[in-house]
């Protein structure tokens, strides 16, 4: 590997298009809508229309925090830098300690999502084709993620946007179909709460659906960690961030509507992510061969996601160990792509180690499960703190710009619609709907645990023997440049 320690990534290499579907495909919205979403309706019922919109607002409170910071501090370390900057670095080394190791687990489950689903599908159509021989295309799924994370951020970009665009058309087709042929069903009672679970009658049912609903939300703030790669950061990541949370939370709400009105609201508690009342189950049913284009969408969604948190991953570990508080050699560069390659190569050993071990230890879809524990239950955290440090950031050192409702409100209002997220992902019994986990997926809160813990010790040597590194976790690299400072490729003199 051939790579460069000093410099830049590449400057002004993407725009607002590449970037916003960055934050769109880590939100993977086919797979969000096939088989996160639906999780939902069994409190929610066929009221979960309702509840989509209702975590689509709560959403966007925290979305507006991320885009406003993004705005003003445009920073590969992303929530690291806002943490750092709004509270303290040490908080904003313990968010980066936290985010880069989440979302380097990221690709994995969703690699693990497409050898399950390849497989099972493959199966069903040829019985001769083994159920458990799921690993090929969890490997094949890396292979493409590595190449196009290695060729650059215009290339994985690109790669991104185009899978992002098929899956959204896709779903939105399907979705007018099922619009049509509702025909007289078709009914604005899905917005309120008459159609609720039984046992969830009511607003409780609805306020349930949206906790479990908020969690397909996760992913929205990706854009911001490509800030040194995108032209005029300050302005395009601001319209990126928000873009995607309320663009695809109204793609959401479209979706779940059209399903709910066709397949019946009073039925709607029933339907789930798999078998004959899933998303899958009426394609095949009422759609004839539609049910491959559907697969082929969330099978798009899995790779798309995992491209797009390799971004994340490989930008946050660059800003972090370019001030030294993760080893140096994270923040190598290829000297004419000006990839993090040796993130890359992290990220993939990272990627196929969990994949295997995970997935023979146990099986796919229990390891899908104990990851996205481990994944949910600390974004749910980063978002909280980040509210905290938009309302930290105005308040102490941006005070002359500071806006009551923007940087005040909205992030209280943030925190109480992620607590409850944080919570339920952690299985934890604060509400009568929240499902208790059981092993093994009860080992995220020990793994989350463990590596926190390692992070403050971490954290800890860092400041007796370098506190000006984790001083530096606050600092914005791309102030520092001038236009007239940049080379004609892009990058900056090391």
């Amino acid at each position: 590997m051939h790579g460069e320690t000093t410099g830049a990534l590449r400057r002004d290499a993407i725009g607002l298009r590449e970037v916003l579907f960055q934050s769109v495909t880590a939100m993977a919205p086919a797979a969000a809508v096939a088989a996160s979403i639906p999780s939902g309706a069994a409190f929610a019922g066929g009221s979960l229309p309702l509840a989509v919109l209702i975590a689509l607002v709560a959403c966007l409170f925290t979305a507006s925090c991320v885009a406003e910071l993004a705005r003003e501090l445009p920073a590969a370390g992303s929530v690291a830098t806002y943490a750092a900057r709004g509270l303290h670095p040490s908080v904003g080394f313990l968010v980066g300690w936290a985010y880069v190791f989440v979302e380097m687990l990221v690709p994995p489950l969703l690699l693990l999502q497409l050898g399950f689903t390849a497989a099972g599908t493959l199966h069903e159509e040829w019985s001769s084709y083994p159920a458990d021989l799921w690993w090929p295309w969890s490997m094949a799924g890396a292979a493409v993620i590595a190449v196009a994370g290695y060729l650059g951020v215009r290339a994985s970009a690109r790669f991104g946007t185009v899978l992002g665009v098929f899956e959204i058309l896709v779903f939105l087709v399907f979705a007018a179909l099922l619009i049509g042929k509702a025909g007289s069903a078709n009914t604005l009672s899905v917005f309120g709460t008459s159609h609720t679970a039984d046992g969830y009658a009511g607003f409780g049912g609805v306020f349930a659906g949206s906790v479990y609903t908020v969690l397909a939300f996760s992913g929205f703030e990706a854009a911001a960690p490509l800030a040194e790669e995108t032209r005029d950061p300050r302005r395009t990541m601001h319209r990126a961030v928000l873009g995607a949370a309320l663009g695809i939370g109204l793609f959401y709400v479209l979706t779940t509507y059209a399903m709910t009105v066709y397949f019946g609201p009073d039925r709607f508690a029933k339907f789930g992510a798999s078998g004959e009342a899933s998303w899958d189950g009426v394609a095949r049913a009422s759609f004839g061969l539609f049910w491959v284009l559907v697969f082929l969408a969330v099978v798009n969604s899995t790779i798309a996601n995992a491209n797009a948190c390799a971004n994340v991953s490989t930008r946050t570990a660059y800003a972090l160990a370019r001030v030294r508080v993760l080893p140096r050699l994270l923040a190598t560069l290829h000297p004419s792509h000006r990839s993090p390659v040796a993130g890359i190569a992290v990220q993939t050993v990272v990627a196929v180690a969990a994949v295997l071990g995970l997935g023979f230890a146990y099986d796919p879809v229990t390891a899908f499960l104990l990851l996205a524990t481990v994944i949910v239950t600390v974004v749910m955290g980063v978002y909280i703190v980040v509210n905290l440090a938009c309302a930290g950031y105005f308040l102490r050192t941006r005070r002359a710009a500071f806006r009551l409702v923007r940087h005040l409100l909205f992030p209280v209002l943030g925190i109480a619609a992620f607590v409850p997220a944080l919570l339920t992902a952690a299985g934890l019994p604060a509400f009568d709907f929240v499902t208790e986990l059981t092993a093994p997926v009860s080992y995220a809160g020990p793994v989350v645990g463990v590596w926190m813990a390692a992070g403050v010790v971490v954290l800890l040597l860092l400041i007796r023997r370098h506190p000006e590194r984790i001083a530096e976790t606050a600092r914005v690299h791309l102030e520092e440049y001038a236009p007239a400072d940049r080379r004609q490729d892009g990058t900056v003199p090391g």
